[in-house]
């Protein structure tokens, strides 16, 4: 029972972003691909989700830093500027044209699994098959 109060907080946030991400019609990939086309049929939906989620973390932010510690956890893990390195970078360029071309990126396609498995499967495999690849790389390279 206490397993499941543990995970009753992640499974009720990612409901949550999910529903948010599918009423914004951000698991429809045309749309990110609308965004994207700022010299075609620009969609600007992105832009007001986007500005959603700022004002959003503005707010928790200042929430946060008058906190000693999260609700539903031992302590915060923030990041900071020592977390840019090489890999990161290369690793935020790869996701960033993956997410041009496919119009999809993580939270959007887990959400769409539910309304359109069709579509989104090959992208939830690929990137599971990318998330093993990059263990198994770093479990090497641990390794030796």
């Amino acid at each position: 029972m206490a397993h499941l109060r543990k995970l009753l907080p992640p499974i009720a946030s990612g409901s949550l972003f999910g529903m948010g991400l599918t009423v914004s019609g951000m698991t429809d990939p045309q749309r990110v691909r609308g965004f994207l086309d700022m010299f075609g049929d620009w969609d600007p939906t992105l832009a007001f989700v986007m500005g959603g989620a700022v004002l959003v973390m503005a707010v928790a932010w200042r929430i946060q830093a008058r906190m000693t510690k999260p609700v539903f956890g031992e302590k915060f893990a923030l990041p900071d500027r020592t977390d840019l390195d090489p890999r990161l970078i290369a690793g935020a360029a790869l996701f960033g044209i993956g997410w041009g071309i496919a119009g999809l990126c993580p939270g959007p396609a887990v959400a769409s699994l539910v309304l359109s498995p069709v579509h989104a499967i090959p992208f939830v495999a690929a990137m599971l098959a990318g998330m093993l690849l990059q263990k198994i790389t770093m479990e090497r390279k641990v390794a030796s």
